[in-house]
């Protein structure tokens, strides 16, 4: 597949790679509401930051959205918008790396950007996530009017949506699986009447009308799909139109008669009969289209922030909450996990937040604090802006706030002294296993996969930090492992075993840290 090149490429494939592995520290000065919430706002790099969630998170997340820079060489108040093309791509790919590990196999990314580097992000994302996982440019109508500030003005900007993977020979991706439909509208609805019939009306309900022919022409005509049907009311032969071919063979025919699904008219009087498409069986959703016009338009949104946090405090490119519910309810459920590394004003956390989503939002700079954090504690007060009255949000939930701390590995490739248990044995897990990895993290055990079990010895978890002691792999400290009887792979600062004892014991031993993963 062709690839897009700029100048430092190559460096930039090995940032993600090299970028440390460091903790999240808590802030709970900040935190609010409901402590037992998982939600997360995250200030920090997000490259850093992301790094930091996949112990915990790959392959987790259901639904991606991100507003990175749009790269239009203006000067942002929050955030620098104005970088060179290449420094632009350089700083996206790791990024998309990462984010790439963090979805769910029926996970989709949804990226917003306009035409100042959408068209290179498009055949960036297709070598980062997969041609074949791309979904759809959905057109946002951004503005009523064109700007005057050119001739031709642009009043839209894209969203770019790919899935994490594709079934093999489907045309739909894994997300496109289980994305949901919009719900229906009163004019979807409105081509639903009921109609009167010799008989009187059909006491199913309303019905649309559909076409029981096809046109003929163009080499698609089927010789077999042309022949006679009875109009039960006049005792007619009918055959379908000149230049078309009925859509049912004889026997679908047949059966939508004998269920008199076939419509004649009012007086029962019409040539071609017409098939009935009841509002009962009609889907209880409609397909989304490309074109989102519906959705609220940035004057919208930066009237949603000026009444949070008034006008001094305006952020000047926000997206309307309107947008963000669209992406969050065709791509996820409640309690699915929404991530958001470009999280700026706050809108796709507080929205997730309104709508019952689990959320992680990362925010670099200190409108971290000054915007997305008295935001989203509003949020959990119950304010009444952007999609509140419509999904009848009256506050409750809460969020933890987070910060980036220690590295895990020193600069010399040391486990970092600060570093507990419950970190390394994540950051472990989820080397040999790439998934995350869940429930206490109370046992040298650290879980078994694929058939294998993994231990720990670190931190004196047995106990005992002496040097023959928990840390160290001996005959007393195998005897104290919880027990399993097959392969086995040991992390510890030092083993007393022989390579013929190990391999009897079906012990893979690795030392710490010089053996774990950097990734």
């Amino acid at each position: 597949m062709p690839t897009l090149n700029w100048l430092n490429r190559n460096e930039a494939l090995t940032v993600a790679a090299h970028t440390p592995y460091r903790l999240l520290e808590a802030a709970p000065e900040h935190d609010a509401g409901d402590p037992d919430a998982t939600n997360m706002l995250i200030q920090a790099n997000n490259l850093e930051a992301l790094k930091a969630l996949l112990p915990y998170f790959a392959g987790q997340v259901k639904c991606i959205y991100i507003d990175p820079p749009y790269n239009t060489r203006s000067a942002f108040a929050h955030y620098d918008d104005s970088l060179e093309h290449s420094t632009w791509l350089s700083m996206m790919l790791p990024r998309l790396e990462l984010l790439r590990e963090l979805l769910a196999e029926d996970g989709s990314i949804w990226v917003s950007i306009d035409d100042n580097e959408g068209h290179y992000l498009k055949v960036l994302m297709d070598e980062v996530i997969g041609r074949g996982n791309f979904i759809m440019d959905i057109t946002w109508k951004k503005r009523d009017g064109a700007p005057n500030d050119r001739k031709i003005g642009a009043i839209h900007e894209h969203l770019m949506v790919w899935a994490r993977s594709r079934f093999r020979d489907s045309k739909q991706t894994k997300a496109e699986e289980s994305f949901n439909l919009m719900p229906r509208t009163e004019k979807a609805n409105a081509q639903y009447r009921v109609f009167d019939e010799p008989n009187g009306p059909d006491p199913r309900g309303p019905f649309r009308k559909i076409d029981t022919t096809a046109n003929a022409k163009g080499g698609r005509f089927v010789a077999s799909l042309v022949y006679p049907i009875v109009n039960p009311y006049t005792g007619e032969e009918v055959f379908p139109r000149k230049g078309t071919c009925w859509r049912h063979n004889r026997e679908d025919m047949a059966k939508l008669e004998e269920e008199n699904r076939l419509y004649w008219g009012v007086r029962g009087t019409a040539k071609t009969p017409m098939r009935k498409l009841f509002l009962f069986e009609a889907k209880q959703g409609m397909t989304t289209p490309s074109i989102w016009d519906d959705v609220g338009l940035n004057q919208h949104a930066s009237s949603e922030i000026e009444k949070i946090f008034g006008e001094k405090a305006a952020f000047e490119t926000p997206k309307p909450e309107g947008l963000i519910q669209r992406v969050i309810h065709v791509a996820t459920n409640p309690g699915d996990l929404v991530l958001d590394s470009f999280l700026g004003s706050g809108t796709t956390a507080a929205v997730a937040h309104k709508m019952g989503r689990r959320y992680i939002g990362i925010e670099m700079g200190e409108h971290a604090v000054t915007h997305c954090l008295p935001r989203l504690q509003k949020v959990v007060d119950g304010e009444q802006g952007g999609i509140s009255k419509a999904v009848a949000w009256q506050g409750g939930g809460g969020f933890h706030f987070y910060r980036l701390g220690e590295p895990v590995f020193t600069p010399d490739g040391h486990t970092n002294p600060a570093i507990t248990f419950p970190t390394l044995a994540a950051h472990v897990w989820f080397s040999e296993t790439n998934t995350p990895r869940t429930g206490p993290a109370d046992s040298p055990l650290l879980g078994v996969h694929e058939g294998v079990a993994y231990y720990l010895l670190y931190n004196g978890i047995l106990g005992d930090k002496r040097v023959d002691g928990g840390n160290v792999l001996t005959s007393r400290t195998l005897r104290a492992l919880p027990a399993f009887a097959g392969p086995k792979v040991i992390y510890g600062s030092a083993t007393r075993f022989s390579p013929a004892r190990l391999k009897a014991e079906a012990i893979t031993f690795k030392q710490t840290p010089y053996d774990i993963k950097r990734r």
